[in-house]
């Protein structure tokens, strides 16, 4: 499991966050802060995996107390959850090694998808040792991944494109339409419809296999770069 702390000033927005965090797999919620002061003392007292981290907190901001953690001797990854959305706080939030930065107000699924991308990265650096050029891309992929889906025309889902994603990024290899469709619990023409889509959009690689009745069978694959 990934020990995530929340800290917010707003405790209603705290336990929502800790909400959404506890409906993905592999996350749980440790604890919750309200100020920079509690949120160092939090971390003194149970060290955590990662911090979901408000800018504007009563005591400090976010960075100062990114700062302080860094200081101390503390590299608990961190994934800036803000509505600081001026250009010269992401840049701070990027040089003192934010990870990702979420804008508020953000939707279950935009949140989601920043956790999930973060336990790739993990799943990635997990093995150790010296890194390929390709695993160093996978790593790097890993992180804007979240940030990189395609803007949706009009009819089409950002929900539904989600579950198509999730499908994908979770299979061991290449997946058929039919497969997809059972896997997001949709139908295989809807199924189609969004990995037309995603396909043009360069987010998802089709590739044929071809079976004993010679004819071929279209498989995709979540594009990792």
């Amino acid at each position: 499991m990934i020990d995530v702390l929340v800290v917010d000033d707003d405790i209603r927005i705290a336990e929502i966050n800790t909400a959404y965090v506890a409906k993905v797999a592999g996350f749980r919620v440790v604890a919750q802060a309200h100020s920079a002061a509690e949120a160092l003392g939090r971390i003194s007292e149970r060290p955590v995996d990662l911090i979901l981290l408000d800018h504007h907190l009563p005591d400090e901001n976010g960075l100062a107390v990114v700062r302080e953690l860094r200081r101390l001797g503390h590299q608990t990854d961190v994934i800036m959850v803000t509505a600081a959305r001026d250009v010269a706080t992401v840049q701070a939030a990027m040089r003192h090694g934010a990870l990702q930065y979420l804008i508020k107000p953000f939707t279950f699924t935009g949140l989601r998808a920043k956790l999930e991308a973060y336990a790739t990265l993990r799943r990635t650096l997990d093995g150790g040792g010296e890194a390929e050029q390709s695993e160093v891309d996978r790593m790097f992929g890993a992180l804007s991944a979240a940030a990189s889906a395609p803007v949706l025309p009009k009819g089409h889902s950002p929900t539904t494109a989600e579950l198509v994603r999730q499908v994908l990024m979770g299979a061991d290899g290449p997946l058929s339409a039919q497969e997809i469709a059972e896997r997001a619990g949709m139908s295989r023409q809807t199924a189609q419809r969004y990995l037309k889509l995603l396909e043009r959009t360069g987010r998802v690689e089709l590739t044929l296999r071809y079976g004993e009745t010679g004819r071929p069978e279209h498989r995709f694959t979540w594009s990792r770069g």
